[in-house]
């Protein structure tokens, strides 16, 4: 939902939130998503390989010895009862055990071995692994609103979704959108895909049919007489305006975008008929429609105690609906246009903490962990750096969050030392300045 800031003649500012919250809520109860405005245009573009983000978030931290960088040999304390690793269909590269099925499309991905920064705990670690800087006096934005804020209305993003959206919960860990302010905080769906109907915030309303709705809609303008006897004011324009955006919303094409079934019952069978699957087929379907941005915030990874009982279902459950993701993306002809990134704040302790209370848990691991890339121009089939026998630090080729958002932005047309463009008037790139690991371009385009 768009939103413009705009003056009545008379002098009295008045947003379309204003407008609307006056009329269409209060008289006809619909909850509507915060609305976005459109700013001036600012900062320079690179060329673009990328069009969209898909973000699998692994809120909680996955733990890479169980998934991308596999230790067979460790022993024990270290594996656990996962103490193999498979090969893939990319010679050389082996993955966790319990992901057959992203074995068979590792040609289609590249893994990070070697991500690292240090942090241990969850609020420090998402900030500097989603805005790529260390915390400060200022809170920057993560890279989903930096590229709602490129990529969103001000720049001809024409969608009535969202740029910026979140399936289904947001993070919560930090505020997303920083000094760019709170238009550029994601849309967050809330609800379950894996539920009839998907019932998206502000589109759909739980436990109100269509005919209820367009009851309400009717009474509404019956009861506007005041609108009625000045059909021609600005403000009653731009409540008329908002009513049908709004109705648009609900009943036209962003309704259809989240309706998943309008999906063939077997597509939706393949992603796996659960919340994780159902939103990687509902953030398909969106960056399908051209919304820049999707962030599915998978939760569930955060394993200090029973660490390997969890693994036995979320692991298969993961490895279903994102093998699904990548073939389906590039079979619809997606994944090149498409960024897929998976990643969490940070890893698992390598070694297994046996003792109670934990009985088998692993804990927070900033130190050394991975992260997975597709799409978008980034190569797929190859390692990047490594850790050590054990998973313990990092023994080549560190790569930093600042590393990869900047990678991330250039294949976006994004210029990653260009200036951040913001209302609040502070003086900042897109990065900063310091190259660190330097960006991956053993994986990006010549």
């Amino acid at each position: 939902m768009r939103q413009a800031h705009n003056t009545t003649p008379g002098g009295a500012g008045v947003s379309r939130r204003e407008v609307l919250r006056g009329t269409l809520a209060a008289a006809a109860g619909i909850a509507l998503p915060t609305p976005w405005p459109a700013f001036a245009a600012g900062g320079t573009a690179c060329a673009a390989t990328a069009r969209s983000v898909i973000q699998i978030w692994m809120w909680g931290g996955p733990a890479h010895l169980d998934t991308f960088d596999p230790k067979p040999d460790a022993g024990r304390d270290y594996t656990g009862p996962l103490n193999k690793a498979i090969a893939t269909n990319v010679d050389g590269v082996r993955v966790g055990e319990m992901l057959p099925l992203l074995a068979t499309h590792a040609d289609k991905y590249s893994i990070i071995r070697s991500m690292t920064h240090g942090v241990n705990a969850h609020e420090t670690a998402s900030y500097i692994v989603q805005t790529g800087r260390q915390p400060g006096r200022r809170v920057f934005p993560c890279i989903g609103a930096v590229v709602a804020r490129f990529k969103g209305y001000d720049r001809g993003y024409k969608g009535v979704v969202p740029p910026y959206v979140v399936l289904t919960q947001p993070q919560g860990r930090f505020s997303e959108a920083g000094f760019l302010g709170g238009a550029y905080k994601p849309f967050a769906t809330g609800s379950d895909p894996n539920r009839t109907p998907f019932a998206v915030e502000g589109i759909v309303a739980q436990g109100v049919s269509d005919r209820r709705q367009e009851a309400r809609r009717e009474l509404m303008h019956r009861l506007d007489t005041l609108g009625q006897a000045l059909p021609k004011h600005p403000l009653f324009r731009h409540a008329e305006a908002c009513e049908e955006e709004a109705y648009n919303l609900m009943f036209g094409e962003a309704r259809q975008v989240f309706d998943l079934a309008r999906e063939d019952d077997a597509v939706r069978d393949r992603y796996g008929r659960n919340t994780f699957g159902q939103s990687c087929l509902a953030a398909r379907r969106l960056v399908e429609h051209g919304v820049p941005y999707v962030t599915i915030n998978y939760k569930g990874w955060d394993t200090h105690k029973n660490h390997f009982q969890t693994m036995q279902r979320k692991l298969p459950e993961m490895d279903r609906a994102l093998a699904t993701l990548l073939q389906d993306l590039s079979e619809r002809g997606l994944l090149d246009s498409t960024i897929v990134w998976w990643s969490g704040e940070f890893g698992r302790t390598p070694r297994v903490q046996w003792e109670p209370p934990w009985n088998g848990g692993r804990g927070h691991f900033g130190a050394c962990f991975s992260a997975v890339v597709a799409g978008g121009g980034f190569t797929g089939g190859r390692v990047v750096g490594a850790s050590d026998e054990r998973g313990m630090t990092v023994a080549e080729r560190p790569v930093y969050p600042q590393d990869l958002l900047g990678s991330m932005y250039e294949l976006l047309g994004i210029d990653p030392d260009g200036p951040l463009p913001n209302n609040a008037g502070i003086e900042a790139t897109v990065m900063p300045a310091s190259r660190q690991g330097g960006r991956l371009k053993e994986i990006m385009p010549a």
